[in-house]
Parts: structure tokens; sequence; C-alpha cells
């Protein structure tokens, strides 16, 4: 005869949270300007600012729900890390259209390719915690320990993620 065990777990009640969140726009006025340059160097100059435009869309439909303020900056960065990754991932499963057919006069001509244009679009085919990552240590200039913190992740999990976009860019620009 089989027994059945059954767990008796409550269902959530409506609790009423009571957390001291700073006023959005002193959170968008004290990180735009950096996650502006984070989204740069994982999306590119065209997309950064959309991208910012949505983290910070986002953000503002979730903030009423926080649960706490710890680490605002690594909330507000994991979300711009979700935005340029999700663009990412459009990109790859909608490619640019063919342009045969376009009158001349509606195509610009494009600026001239900085010299590392190639490195960056290896970064930007990274991984997205490899590319924050990799983006944190190298662009901001930041420690382990900072890197740890923006991400929202161990020091030791920063370094693991540095150490592997690096290895998986040794790669792809060895070839």
């Amino acid at each position: 005869m089989a027994h059945t065990i059954r767990s008796h777990v409550a269902a959530p009640r409506n609790v009423q949270y009571s957390v001291r969140l700073p006023p959005f726009q002193s959170l968008v006025d004290d990180h735009a300007a950096e996650l502006h340059r984070f989204l740069i160097a994982c999306v590119g100059g065209d997309d950064a600012e959309d991208c910012l435009q949505e983290t910070f869309l986002s953000a503002m439909r979730a903030y009423p729900r926080l649960r706490h303020a710890d680490n605002l900056r690594a909330w507000l960065y994991l979300i711009a890390q979700r935005k340029a990754t999700d663009l990412i991932r459009r990109r790859q499963r909608h490619p640019a259209s063919d342009i045969d057919g376009v009158p001349d006069a509606r195509l610009s001509i494009p600026p001239a390719g900085l010299p590392d244009d190639g490195l960056w679009g290896a970064v930007r085919r990274l991984p997205g915690k490899q590319r924050a990552a990799l983006v944190h240590r190298f662009v901001f200039d930041l420690a382990y320990r900072d890197v740890a913190e923006r991400m929202g992740v161990s020091e030791e999990a920063a370094r693991q993620n540095v150490s592997a976009g690096l290895r998986r860019l040794r790669l792809e620009v060895s070839r």
C-alpha cells in the first residue's frame, strides 16, 4: 500500500513590504551615463540609446514591486545586460534584409570602421554574462570585486566570466 506524502505549503499572502526606495528619477540620474557606456560596449553606439530606454522602462515598471533596495545598481545592470542580450538575439534571428532594389539615394554611406571593430563585434557575440564581465573589467577598468557587485554575482563568478570570455575571444580572433 503506497502512502502519499503531502506538503502543506501555505499560499502566499498579500504582505505589504515597507521598502525605502529612492525616487526613480534619482536612480536614473545616478546611473544613466555609466549604463549607457556599458550598453555602447555591448551592442554598439547605434543601439545603446534604445537599450538604455528599454532598460529604464522595464526598471520603472518593476520598481514599485521591489522587495529590497540592497543593490539597485546591480539590478539595473542585470536589466541592461538582458536588454542587450535580447537585442543581439533578435539580430541573429532577423538579419537585415537584402538591399537589392533599394534606391541609391536611400542608402547611406557607412562610417569608416574603427581598427578594433572586429574585436568589438566578437565581444558582442559573447554570452551575456561573459560580455558584461569583460566590459566591466576592461572598459570600465573595475576590480573583480566591483565587477561582481555590478553583476550581482560572487567575485569568483566574475573572475570565471572574464576568463571564459577572454578564452572565447582568443579563439575567435586567432581564426
